[in-house]
């Protein structure tokens, strides 16, 4: 029996952290998801649209639109799914670990099938097994903040989390174009699998992970369980306004880069769309780091989060709006950062927010499973929509304007969240 277990009567694996972390579990959980965002970004950004383009070039926004949102399908399922069954595993490794091994494990698998993908069909199998083992994975690290981190330091780890998100965007995008330069997509996607794989097994072998003694197992059968995926907004408003706010956000941004390759070169007319691509990245990624330090250090010290989102959706809408009315290559060097530092606020105390309003100890994998969906559905949602607004509704100015009144609609949203400050 653990020291937790003897103070509280509540195991290590359900008791409410109250000690802090240290720098050295902070830097692999960082690690774990650089390598994570690395391997989904890296080929939405760069890989997948190239080989859209390879395998059809006159109709390459719509494959790389159908192949990201049936990957995304794969990744609402997956989250919660394997959250739910992480919450569930009594294994002497642990509840979150073995899960995050067979994700990666799934997500590299899936990297290499696309490496060697012939045709439309086989790219979307290996990007349903990527976003499948990615998103369990990204349900087991994210429930470690929820098992580790006490409130009064989640959004420091969150700001973390979310500059590793940054990082294995831009880093991704630097690797693959180097590979793509050496030896074309096989190599940009083995590069992928490698650190996906290394990232894993370095969280895994270098930080505990609580055993759930089997007597704290939540029961039920196979229907129970499917239904226990469902969180009632009735029951749990609050956890159903963050939801909402974090849908509404990831939406918003998934309007405003998605499509950021093909917004270059057809759009802005930039003669080096991959080039213009990075540097745009690195410039989101510079801000997105100076918004998620200073979020994550002000709004632990304050105990307040909502401010910060509402400050973080302006801001993100107003980088939007400027590519409403200018679609050239300088108002694109103004934009980038603008977007990077509103959603570094937002990473920052998303995070923090979502963790303290979470139904139940027991089940803190499949909440934020279910969280997770927020991230994944807007990659469902904004690809379909995305195809409709730049055929029909007015092209990029009218993608851009959509992608503001997202982000306007989180700050909205979370206003209706009583439990946070």
């Amino acid at each position: 029996m653990s020291d937790t277990t003897a103070a509280t009567g509540v195991p290590e694996a359900l008791a409410e952290p109250v000690t802090r972390v240290r720098p050295g579990w902070m830097s692999l959980l960082f690690f774990a998801n650089i390598a994570l965002w690395l391997g989904v970004y890296a080929p939405i950004q760069v890989l997948l649209p190239q080989q859209a383009e390879m395998l059809d070039a006159a109709n390459k926004e719509t494959v790389f639109g159908i192949v990201t949102g049936i990957g995304a399908l794969m990744a609402l399922i997956a989250n919660p799914a394997i959250g739910l069954l992480s919450d569930r595993t009594c294994s002497r490794f642990g509840r979150r670990h073995p899960w995050t091994v067979a994700g990666a494990v799934i997500g590299a698998a899936g990297l290499l099938v696309l490496a060697v993908a012939p045709n439309i069909v086989l790219m979307t199998v290996g990007w349903c097994l990527v976003q499948a083992g990615l998103n369990g994975m990204l349900a087991t690290l994210m429930s470690g903040i929820a098992d580790r981190v006490p409130v009064s330091q989640r959004a420091q780890v969150g700001g973390l989390v979310g500059i590793a998100q940054m990082l294995g965007t831009v880093l991704g995008a630097v690797v693959v174009v180097v590979m793509l330069d050496l030896a074309g997509l096989p190599l940009g996607y083995s590069a992928c699998a490698v650190i996906v794989l290394a990232g894993a097994a370095a969280f895994v072998l270098r930080t505990p992970d609580a055993r759930l003694p089997v007597a704290y197992r939540p029961s039920g059968d196979v229907k129970e369980i499917l239904a226990n995926l469902w969180v009632s907004p009735r029951r749990h408003p609050d956890f159903a306004w963050a939801w909402a706010c974090h849908f509404m956000i990831n939406l918003g941004n998934a309007f405003g880069t998605l499509y950021l390759l093909f917004f270059l070169k057809d759009a802005v007319h930039y003669p080096n769309p991959d080039s213009g691509l990075l540097i745009m990245m690195g410039l989101y990624g510079a801000a997105l780091v100076v918004g998620a330090v200073l979020a994550g250090h002000f709004s632990d010290k304050s105990g307040r989060r909502k401010p910060y989102v509402l400050v973080s959706s302006g801001v993100m809408a107003l980088a939007a709006l400027l590519l409403v009315v200018w679609q050239t290559w300088p108002v694109a060097l103004i934009a980038s950062p603008l977007l990077g530092v509103g959603f570094g606020i937002y990473m920052a105390v998303a995070l923090a927010m979502l963790t303290q309003v979470l139904p139940t100890a027991q089940d803190r994998a499949k909440d934020l499973g279910v969280v997770n969906i927020a991230n994944a559905l807007p990659q469902v949602v904004a690809p379909l929509l995305t195809t409709l607004i730049l055929e029909w509704l007015g092209g990029y100015p009218a993608l851009f304007a959509a992608a503001a009144i997202a982000t306007l609609l989180a700050g909205a949203l979370v206003t209706r969240v009583r439990a946070v400050q």
